[in-house]
């Protein structure tokens, strides 16, 4: 127990050393002086944008049924699947079987033991205390929460910015394919920085694509989805026929960057009142985006700043053939309690 708590204070101290050193270089104080707190729905608020959802646009949602097609957007969560960073998935059998045999019937039974980053591998949803900013009075995260002056954050758990504060709501809603790869004629490149870069969707794109598409506008209560073609680097149709160094190749190619919404259409989008984002990329923004010295720019505005959430790594294949560009769209972070994220397998209804 000693050691715990010694391991504890380690931690702590270290990370008030690191903060210490980012003040004296430099901060972000745009949520100070741009009063991004309290959020719309008051300085209690742990939820953010899922408030949005009422009785009425849940039957509204539910009207989109049309033909009963029930399409899974998660991928499949597996050790050599591309990750960002060091993160990674480890599970194993303990046992083989682990326990047992019981009784006459000499039942056996298997468990699995799982060690990873898991609300942030594979097909993740972002919660409010996954990305934040460092400002002259704090690490700054939604809803004015400072990361290091909360007693109720600590290293068993985020307190207020646990992913559960989500999970008690979950997302049931309008769901909007947005296909840029029939926009652009097949997938969309890595951004190069170029101007007009074919990587980079901006609001004019979205607009063509909604009239494209012949849907509705995307308007209060939406949660938008962008496909790319890039996701299909890692697709669970065809993943483990690869080759230990062509899985290498394809992650090396997922990770390397990736197209999609500029932060110039993340905040045409925060104006329409969308409660959620979700791409078949590992960000769902492109990277790099509009500004080089600003990275994943549409995390910061609509997260920490909104508490409009995200979704990534989805499998939006299954959509994008049978052009189901407006369907029902279900689905709830796990009630981890203190968490960054949570995986799933989300579900659209068409």
């Amino acid at each position: 127990m000693k050691s715990i708590k010694l391991a504890v204070a380690v931690g702590i101290a270290v990370s008030a050393t690191l903060f210490s050193m980012a003040v004296a270089q430099d901060v972000n104080d745009d949520p100070l002086t741009e009063n991004w707190a309290p959020s719309e729905w008051g300085a209690d608020d742990m939820a953010g944008s899922v408030n949005r959802t009422s009785p009425a646009m849940v039957l509204e949602a539910v009207g989109l049924v049309k033909e009963g097609k029930v399409a899974t957007l998660g991928k499949v969560y597996q050790q050599d699947a591309p990750f960002f960073g060091s993160r990674g998935w480890r599970l194993t059998i303990p046992g083989q079987p682990t326990g047992g045999p019981f009784g006459a019937d000499k039942l056996v039974y298997n468990d699995e033991y799982v060690a990873t980053e898991i609300g942030q591998v594979g097909t993740q949803f972002d919660g409010p205390g996954h990305i934040g900013t460092i400002t002259s009075e704090g690490m700054y995260f939604y809803n004015g929460r400072m990361l290091d002056k909360n007693a109720d954050i600590t290293a068993e758990g985020l307190g207020p910015l646990g992913v559960e504060h989500v999970a008690e709501k979950g997302f049931v809603c309008r769901g909007v394919l947005l296909d840029a790869t029939a926009l652009r004629g097949g997938q969309l490149p890595v951004p190069t920085g170029a101007e007009n870069d074919p990587g980079i969707v901006t609001p004019e794109d979205i607009e063509a694509m909604v009239e494209n598409q012949g849907i509705d506008p995307i308007g209060a209560g939406d949660c938008v989805f962008l496909h790319t073609g890039h996701g299909n680097l890692w697709h669970p149709d065809d993943w483990d026929s690869f080759s230990t160094e062509e899985k290498a190749k394809r992650a090396a190619e997922f990770n390397s960057g990736e197209p999609g919404f500029g932060i110039s259409a993340c905040e045409w989008l925060a104006e329409r009142d969308i409660v959620l984002t979700g791409a078949d990329t590992w960000a769902m923004e492109a990277v790099p985006g509009e500004n080089a010295d600003k990275p994943f720019d549409c995390h910061m505005q609509l997260q920490t700043r909104r508490g409009i959430w995200n979704i990534e790594n989805l499998d939006l294949t299954q959509l994008v053939e049978d052009q189901a560009y407006e369907f029902l769209f279900v689905w709830s972070p796990l009630k981890m309690k203190g968490a960054t994220g949570s995986p799933g397998n989300p579900v659209a209804l068409y």
